[in-house]
């Protein structure tokens, strides 16, 4: 018996059933691509901008500074630390932090001072990118600030307005200095929308009377390497700092950020569960209505194991159909996912983090790869017990059926 030409003929003969039975597989396969390649979007999204923003990979501090920040706990040879991070392939940059008091007109709010080496600052950070009015600092501007959008709102401040900074100096004076408001940024982090204010390294040390070292240094980590190795590799070139992964620096968002890989993962598996079902009721639909057809197959001295044949290469076939089906529905489907994305309207604040409202796929190879053998395995568990019950028939009982 030519098990796949039979088959063939079985699947079509009621091309009513055949047809819903494959498009179930098709939608639920169209289904998971699309929610796959969105979730993994966000996610990647959510995670690159936490890490581009602000954290970075890895960041490395004074021993006591993160129990108790101040002024006076720095990296004190933060240039050699740096040169010998940049020599390993790392991307690094050095941050000199502060507080103190902002102020225009009768205006005023606390802010939050950072310090930075611009060209180097650019490498691990694309918080420049998020300017919407004005433009981001330039390395020789000991003159110019940049303030989050936020805080810019509460002073009613501006592009061009000159701003007064209060605060103490290192040297316990009094640290007050006119700057110009070089640019706004936009939607990013709580802190830096309510707070932040970014200035070059030499205007924060003239202003601070700091002379030397830095309070935070950012690695971002080279290409295929984990967090792990790479925490690891800065331990080892930065001795005597306390080091940390952006793990280590928020846990509550790296934990929400797992959580929401595998409700992801859980949400596959209620999907695929439920076409399982459906094709189980098909599958046993098509059994019991041809139950006098599998008689005649075992009295015509066709083996259990025939029978079984038979029904799997009829549910390979249609597994296939609504493979083929399912992938070329797609490939629309994810090129505007992934080109155009979803406008989900505005913003959305994700454990403080400004997330873009274009909601984009991320395609690649891989994630065929999970849904189609989930979808295979599921189609062919489903099948088993149906095709277990036909190939048990006993031929005399089968052929009295009614």
């Amino acid at each position: 018996m030519n098990a796949l030409s039979l088959a063939w003929r079985n699947v079509w003969r009621n091309s009513r059933r055949s047809g819903v039975t494959i498009a179930a597989m098709a939608f639920a396969l169209l289904t998971m691509l699309a929610y796959g390649t969105l979730s993994e979007g966000m996610l990647e999204k959510s995670e690159a901008s936490l890490l581009d923003l602000e954290v970075g990979d890895v960041q490395a501090f004074a021993l006591e500074y993160r129990d108790k920040p101040s002024l006076y706990e720095r990296v004190e040879n933060d240039a050699a630390v740096v040169g010998a991070l940049e020599d390993a392939g790392m991307l690094v940059a050095s941050r000199l932090l502060g507080s103190g008091l902002i102020a225009f007109e009768q205006n005023s709010a606390g802010a939050n001072l950072r310090g930075i080496d611009v060209l180097r600052d650019a490498r691990v950070s694309k918080i420049g990118e998020r300017v919407v009015r004005g433009s981001w600092l330039q390395p020789e501007d000991i003159e110019g600030v940049v303030v989050g959008y936020r805080l810019a709102k509460i002073l009613n401040a501006d592009v061009g307005d000159e701003v007064v900074l209060l605060s103490q100096a290192a040297d316990g004076s009094t640290a007050n200095a006119l700057f110009t408001v070089r640019g706004v940024l936009g939607s990013s982090t709580e802190a830096v929308d309510r707070g932040g204010v970014f200035l070059t390294q030499a205007a924060f040390r003239e202003f601070f009377v700091v002379d030397e070292g830095a309070h935070q240094l950012i690695v971002r980590r080279s290409d295929g390497e984990s967090l792990a190795v790479t925490a690891e590799r800065v331990v080892k070139l930065a001795p005597g700092l306390d080091v940390v992964t952006w793990r280590d620096l928020m846990p509550t968002v790296a934990q929400m950020l797992d959580n929401a890989k595998v409700s992801s993962a859980v949400m596959m598996l209620i999907v695929y569960t439920a076409i399982g079902i459906v094709l189980l009721n098909a599958m046993l639909m098509a059994v019991f209505e041809r139950i006098r057809e599998f008689g005649v197959l075992k009295a015509l001295g066709v083996e259990p194991g025939g029978v079984l044949r038979l029904i799997f290469a009829e549910t390979l076939l249609m597994t296939l159909c609504a493979l083929a089906l399912g992938l070329l529905l797609s490939i629309p489907a994810l090129w505007y996912l992934s080109s155009v994305g979803l406008d989900i309207g505005s913003n959305v604040d994700f454990a403080g983090l400004a997330i873009d409202s274009q909601w984009v796929a991320v395609v690649h190879p891989g994630a065929f790869v999970n849904p189609i053998v989930t979808l295979v395995v599921v189609v062919f568990a489903a099948t088993l017990y149906p095709a277990i019950r036909a190939a048990r028939l006993e031929p005399l009982e089968a052929l009295r059926h009614r």
